[in-house]
């Protein structure tokens, strides 16, 4: 009975819509994001006007088999992409949401097929372990609600019962889910790379050959010596030949080869700067020691602090940034999500020279919008950035009602760092590791520290404001209760706190909306208020499904980054519950400053695709194994890759066997070949799609310098709740329709923010004229 419950929780018999709550004023007419029909993956239906791109159809459309005897009937289910305020829908598990939408043809009456009456649709676990009724269905499209299984099956069957609990009749229609596909590989095809014979090794003779698990040598100047293995995640199915495989052809770099840790100043917690209009800051980009757990290492950080400072503006002022870099590499500042000058955007070879070690730099930063933003290193950003190079910006609006009260504000930049042992996993010097997935971080890392605490009272109302600053990895965040006990006398867990989210990148969303998870890909940043009306200790975790590729199946990961200690608050629990944030808490309201200004631009919702660009990688001279093991995972890609399930394989790929690509479909061109040309005041309708067919598909954050835009449907379906973002998540295999707001003179960079795919191609250069 292990999934008896996950299924009842799974579907439902109907998709339920959740009130939006009152409002704080009247709302703009057309408030409801309107996009142009796209075809449904399921659909023979060419594109719409300008467009050739559609979703994969074999990720999210299922068609049925019907039973033989019966091939008049057919049928296909759509996974369609539900409403999320986050690039992909999710539930606090991780599990992948979708609204099933299925159609039926060529259904007969029942009685025909002996004593039914009723055809009734039931979803079950690929063993049947457990079937679950869905409910009667009949000839035509229907919702059949949600689905959150990893792997599952629908069936259709005749029944005499319309209410029947489990499955009794004839069965006429048939189908697994696309995840089905993935499945054990067959031994024997990996026998002549499991023997460490053949094409398996780049480096046979060469000076990289390995024997076994122990440590590489060859490494170059600015290394430490070693190549140490790559930590291998508990329970994972793994070939011999995998961990045969060759360090990869790069020197590894840490820093501070030959420094003592003891002789740098200890990094200290980073500091707030308050800056007006005019002002000028400086920063400083230099070594420090981080102690984590009792152990020092040498890293980077800007002003001696981890992370940098948190920078306070007003929204409109424009200020002074004096940059020094005083480590080894060139590198810059990019100020990312800014619509600022375009000399000031901070990357080498188009807005500015890289700064060399010892050089400064003077940049004009201006702040048109009010939100959240951070700044780090635009030159070899897998490395300077990991090890430390980030702080945040807090653009404050001007009015003072753009956002809902709260009691207390709290700023998470959250990471993960990888280590091999008790050390840092070193980085390739001459060029990118780690260039299939990214480079999975297995120490979690929140401000810089594993052990990330917060105190607040009960029921204060929390702001927290949210930057994913991970080279790759995407997060799931939930709040849970910690305490409980089998023992009847203890006290049970509290409640987790509701979260509600009220803005992204670059400002306020329409409408704020209730959550009980938060999704952020490499670059976002979130918004939301939470309130914990219970006294007692919850975990922030991420909580997500994992994949091991050889056993082709699913597993939970969950990561605790910190802890929320909440402690009762005056003579009461319930005296906090009186303050004007908690009392506004539990009104949805819309921002009609958002809303209004987002109203402007519906005119252009549906209009024709002006400019296409779709996302896949080639790869050149990779192992034997990797290879064939690679080609046999494309059986399946989900959305989202959420965990470093590969670490050998993603380890010994550089950006040599390794190009990431974005093509614009109209021309061929790629990467930085692309010569998009706009002018200020332009409105441009692009869309992105994912490429499910591709050698390792995944998703992609996509960030667009200088400029913002609305995303305005996935996979066709419309965005519900819009806000400005410059980074938007790309699950695989998906198609989504932006909105590109050009006010920003001069050249500008869009990539992909995973670190390693930036290094290794994802990147184009698009300019506006004035």
């Amino acid at each position: 009975m292990r999934y008896h419950k996950q299924i009842a929780r799974c579907v439902a018999a109907t998709l339920s819509v959740a009130a939006v709550g009152v409002l704080a004023g009247p709302v703009p007419a057309g408030s409801q994001a309107v996009a142009p029909a796209v075809s449904s993956p399921c659909d023979d239906t060419p594109p719409p006007a300008g467009a050739t791109l559609t979703p994969s159809r074999d990720l999210y459309c299922i068609f049925l088999t019907a039973r033989p005897g019966l091939e008049d009937m057919s049928g296909r289910l759509e996974l369609r992409t539900p409403h999320s305020p986050f690039g992909v829908a999710v539930n606090p598990a991780g599990n992948h949401l979708y609204e099933g939408i299925l159609t039926l043809e060529g259904l007969p009456d029942p009685a025909a097929l002996g004593e039914y009456n009723h055809i009734v649709a039931w979803l079950a676990t690929p063993l049947f372990d457990e079937i679950a009724r869905i409910g009667p269905v009949s000839n035509g499209t229907q919702s059949i609600g949600e689905i959150s299984l990893n792997k599952f099956m629908i069936l259709v069957t005749a029944e005499a019962r319309p209410d029947a609990p489990e499955w009794e009749g004839r069965l006429l229609l048939r189908a697994t889910s696309p995840s089905a596909r993935m499945s054990p590989p067959d031994m024997q095809e990996y026998l002549l790379g499991a023997t460490g014979t053949g094409a398996m090794a780049r480096g046979e003779t060469g000076d990289m050959a390995m024997a076994g698990h122990a440590e590489h040598g060859g490494m170059g100047a600015g290394g430490n010596g070693t190549w140490p293995h790559p930590e291998m995640m508990p329970g994972l199915t793994m070939f011999p030949a995998l961990m045969a495989l060759d360090p990869p052809g790069a020197s590894a770099f840490l820093p501070g080869a030959g420094i003592d840790p003891g002789t740098l100043p200890l990094a200290r917690p980073r500091e707030v700067i308050e800056l007006d209009d005019g002002d000028e800051v400086d920063l400083e980009a230099g070594l420090v020691r981080r102690r984590i757990r009792s152990r020092d290492y040498v890293m980077y950080g800007f002003n001696g602090q981890y992370p940098g400072p948190l920078l306070y503006v007003p929204e409109a002022a424009t200020v002074t940034v004096n940059f020094t870099n005083s480590i080894a590499w060139p590198t810059t500042i990019h100020w990312h999500g800014l619509r600022l000058d375009n000399a000031s955007d901070g990357v080498p070879g188009v807005t500015q020279d890289p700064v060399e070690p010892g050089d400064t730099f003077r940049y004009e930063i201006h702040f048109a919008d009010p939100g959240l933003y951070w700044y780090h290193p635009h030159h070899r950003e897998d490395i300077l950035k990991d090890l430390g190079l980030y702080g945040n910006m807090l653009v404050e609006p001007r009015r003072p009602d753009y956002y809902a009260p709260a009691d207390r504000e709290e700023f998470l930049m959250l990471d993960d760092f990888m280590m091999s042992g008790d050390e840092p996993m070193p980085f390739g010097m001459e060029r990118a590791t780690h260039t299939f997935m990214g480079r999975f971080g297995n120490l979690m890392l929140v401000n810089g520290e594993p052990d990330y605490e917060m105190e607040v009272g009960a029921g204060e109302v929390v702001r927290l404001y949210l930057t994913n600053v991970s080279n790759t990895r995407t997060f799931n965040l939930s709040f849970e209760g910690l305490g409980g006990s089998a023992d009847a006398t203890a006290a049970p867990a509290p409640a987790a706190p509701r979260i509600k989210v009220v803005g992204t990148d670059v400002g306020a969303f329409e409408r704020e909306e209730w959550v009980e998870s938060i999704v952020l890909s490499p670059a976002e940043r979130y918004i939301v208020h939470v309130r914990f009306d219970e006294p007692g200790e919850f975990a922030l975790v991420n909580r997500v499904q994992g994949i091991d590729h050889l056993a082709g199946a699913f597993f939970q990961e969950r990561d605790m980054l910190g802890t929320v200690r909440v402690a009762a608050s005056g003579p009461t629990p319930d005296a906090a519950l009186a303050s004007p944030a908690s009392a506004a808490f539990d009104t949805l309201r819309t921002n009609l400053h958002a809303a209004r200004e987002i109203a402007l631009y519906r005119e252009y919702f549906d209009a024709p695709i002006d400019h296409e660009l779709t996302f896949t990688l080639r790869t050149d001279d990779l192992p034997f194994i990797v290879d064939r093991l690679m080609r046999f995972d494309s059986a399946y890609f989900h959305p989202v890759e959420w965990s470093g399930t590969m670490p050998m394989m993603n380890w010994n790929a550089t950006s040599d066997e390794v190009e990431w690509i974005v093509r614009d479909p109209a021309t061929g061109d790629e990467n930085m070949d692309i010569a998009w040309r706009f002018e200020v005041g332009d409105v441009v309708k692009i869309r992105l799609h994912n490429e499910r067919r591709s050698f390792h598909a995944m998703q992609h954050p996509f960030h667009i310098h200088g400029q913002r835009f609305l995303v305005l449907s996935r996979n066709g379906v419309p965005n519900e709740n819009l806000a400005w973002k410059d980074t938007v998540l790309l699950p695989t295999g998906t198609t989504t329709d932006i909105l590109l707001e050009v006010t920003n003179p001069g050249p500008w960079m869009a990539h992909c923010h995973i670190s390693e795919h930036l290094e290794a191609g994802m990147r184009m250069l698009f300019t506006v004229d004035p």
